[in-house]
This record gives C-alpha cells, sequence and structure tokens, in this order.
C-alpha cells in the first residue's frame, strides 16, 4: 500500500486559507528525502550508516508528531469524517488530491434527530456529525434513531441528505 507523510496536518487545518496559498508546500518531509537521498550512496557501509541514521530520525520525528506516515485507506477514511466542512483545497490528502479519491457520498445512521423552532431537522448520526436542515422541505416521515441515511455532495457545494429512501433535504454540516 503507498504510504504518504504529511507533515502538521492538523495545524494546517487551522491556518487560514491566505496563508496556506501563500507558501507553496513542500512535496515530502525533509527526513523522509533524507532518507531516500541514502539510497544514492555507492559504498555499503556508508549507504547502510546514512540509512540507519536517517530512518532513527524519521522514526523519532514521527514519535514526536512532527511526521505524520499514513497510507490511502487512512486518508479515505479522513475524507469521510470531513465530509461536509468547508475546507481549503490541501494537498494534505496525499499529494495531488486526486480527483478519484474525492469523497462524494456518506452513509451513515441517525443517533438523534430532531426539529429546531422552525421546523427543520437537525440529525446526528452515529459517528458523531451534526448535519442541518436549510431549506424548508418535509419528510413523510421524521428521522428516527437507527434509521440509515444518504448523504451527498451536490453541484456548487450544497449537500442533500435521504433518510431511509426518502426525497432528500438540503443539509449543512454543522460540527
Amino acid at each position: 500500500m503507498k504510504t504518504i507523510i504529511m507533515l502538521a496536518a492538523a495545524a494546517a487545518l487551522t491556518l487560514p486559507a491566505a496563508a496556506i496559498a501563500a507558501k507553496p508546500p513542500q512535496k515530502r518531509a525533509e527526513a523522509f528525502e533524507a532518507l531516500i537521498a541514502c539510497r544514492a550512496i555507492a559504498d555499503p557501509a556508508e549507504k547502510f550508516a546514512c540509512l540507519d541514521r536517517t530512518a532513527a530520525a524519521l522514526e523519532s520525528a514521527a514519535a514526536r508528531g512532527d511526521i505524520l506516515v499514513v497510507d490511502r485507506r487512512q486518508i479515505s477514511e479522513t475524507k469521510k469524517t470531513l465530509f461536509g466542512f468547508d475546507l481549503p483545497k490541501l494537498s494534505l490528502f496525499g499529494g495531488d488530491d486526486r480527483k478519484e479519491d474525492e469523497v462524494k457520498q456518506v452513509e451513515g445512521t441517525v443517533a438523534s434527530a430532531h426539529t429546531d423552532g422552525d421546523g427543520r431537522w437537525i440529525v446526528r448520526l452515529q459517528d458523531g456529525a451534526l448535519w442541518r436542515q436549510i431549506d424548508s422541505n418535509t419528510l413523510g416521515r421524521g428521522p428516527k434513531p437507527g434509521n440509515k441515511v444518504v448523504i451527498n455532495r451536490n453541484m456548487i457545494g450544497s449537500y442533500s441528505m435521504r433518510v431511509g429512501g426518502q426525497p432528500g433535504i438540503k443539509v449543512r454540516r454543522s460540527n
């Protein structure tokens, strides 16, 4: 499985988009580049020493949390948990953030649901995601704990939620 190294991903998510755009992201972590550079050393003893030294530095950086090593499956799971948030386009999830890796739909299960003062649904899924209805469409059957939901990304960044196969309502992620 292809391994990807990400630098301070959590910290980068808190930066304003302008600050991120001002400094182009580095392709790969310096510690990883140093490890790769060791492969070019011809002398076997020097090569081994270099690999051993840089592997230890990479392991140390990972233990401190300076570098995070994840695979495509972990990236996919992270993208699913972030589904519905308006995040800046960052290359944290695999370099070029491939279009085929984009999450367009998630499925979940209702943990709880209630309406606000305007009769719009507020639905918490079992994974903790909180979705609020933003249109005035009505549901034939209100969401109940255990109901299956499907949330789709629509055109122009909107989202719709179908509860138990009913027609969808427009929703926005709020947590």
